[in-house]
């Protein structure tokens, strides 16, 4: 059903997109527009990145630290496509292997693992490193254990806690750093950019409980699904990190409707997203996706529409991707709600929110959406 709006109703679309902007609730990483930028780090300009490869007693080096570096290597050209030239991570390896003074299976690398036991590990990993760099010329580190290090199966990230002494090295304060596990292996370098996102701000958009891991954003953006078809960061998450202004955001704060031209996500430039405010915490915001760049290999792509709550802890939906195409048969390596994105002359209606995105046409570059409150 297409809802009808009076003529009168269409001036409240015209609002400032700060009308638009939500705060988060949660005190760590969520989707609000007011991240605490000394505890998270700016996620504008070039981040200078040491990476330091580590070993242990019970599972030496079994290789150049080359082979690491290359495995990592392309996360850098990845961000600096999906911010649209405006995030760059400036790479340094210390080419050496480094001895950490425990074993591997010292550290207490599971799912669960403790602040202290990881800040432990970092504290570790930069004391080996403290006699051959210069700690203060860099924002954020990364740990490289060798394969051989199986215990260290998973990669978390350390954001550093002010109110704490912390860890420091020649006087400079380790504040983010990025330790990587086996998965990085399955993974590939996306990890890299993933857990980088955590140090922006950004949450995880994989559920933590449950036996469907990726009910919530499936693999539309690269905070939920890190292998998945379309890891473009939602255009949601590009505002909030500063990616994409203000000016390419179409605010409807209040009752109203409009239309909008967008420029799909992958592409520079033109308006991003279109978001209907529905609360203190809440919206829904369209998208167009398209099959470029960081999303060479989408299962669908028209327009996608999710709803974003500041008020939701990572990893139990700050975002719901909405399946426009429920009864579709994805082909193989695609989940149903990759085929989510919904097509020209498909609508969405939340009654219970009195909020409708309809899709009016599409080209290969966007698409044109009616958004309505009422």
């Amino acid at each position: 059903m297409l809802l009808t709006l009076t003529p009168d109703a269409r001036a409240a679309a015209g609002s400032p997109a700060s009308a638009c902007a939500l705060s988060g609730t949660t005190g760590w990483t969520d989707e609000g527009h007011d991240t605490d930028r000394t505890r998270f780090q700016q996620p504008l300009g070039t981040k200078r990145v040491l990476t330091l490869f580590v070993d242990f007693p019970d599972a030496p080096a079994d290789g150049p630290t080359s082979i690491y570096s290359a495995q990592l290597a392309p996360a850098a050209d990845w961000m600096w496509q999906a911010s649209y030239g405006r995030t760059w991570l400036a790479v340094t390896p210390l080419d050496r292997w480094l001895r950490m003074p425990q074993a591997s299976t010292a550290y207490g690398f599971q799912r669960g693992i403790g602040f202290e036991q990881h800040e432990a590990y970092v504290r570790d990993a930069v004391a080996a490193a403290a006699p051959y760099a210069d700690f203060s010329q860099y924002d954020l580190i990364y740990v490289v254990p060798p394969r051989t290090a199986s215990a260290i199966s998973f990669t978390p990230t350390y954001v550093y806690d002010p109110t704490t002494s912390g860890v420091t090295a020649n006087g400079t304060r380790i504040k983010w750093a990025v330790t990587f596990g086996q998965d990085m292996w399955y993974w590939g370098p996306r990890i890299a950019d993933h857990e980088t996102g955590h140090t922006f701000g950004l949450p995880d958009l994989y559920a933590f409980t449950g036996t469907d891991q990726h009910r919530y954003v499936g693999g539309w953006d690269l905070m939920g699904r890190i292998g998945g078809p379309a890891p473009q960061y939602t255009g949601w998450e590009s505002w909030k990190l500063g990616w994409i202004d203000d000016d390419q955001v179409a605010c409807l704060p209040s009752p109203g409707w409009t239309t909008v031209q967008l420029n799909a996500v992958e592409y520079i430039g033109g308006t991003k997203i279109a978001v209907i405010r529905t609360g203190d915490t809440t919206a829904y915001v369209a998208e167009s996706r398209r099959a470029a760049y960081t999303d060479k290999n989408p299962c669908s792509t028209g327009v996608l529409i999710y709803r974003v709550d500041t008020s939701v802890q990572t990893g139990y939906g700050p975002v719901h991707v909405v399946n426009g195409n429920p009864a579709d048969t994805p082909p193989t390596g695609c989940t149903p709600l990759d085929m989510a994105a919904h097509r020209p002359g498909q609508s969405f209606t939340d009654w219970s929110a009195r909020v409708q995105i309809s899709v009016r046409s599409g080209g290969p570059y966007g698409d044109t959406v009616q958004i309505s409150r009422w």
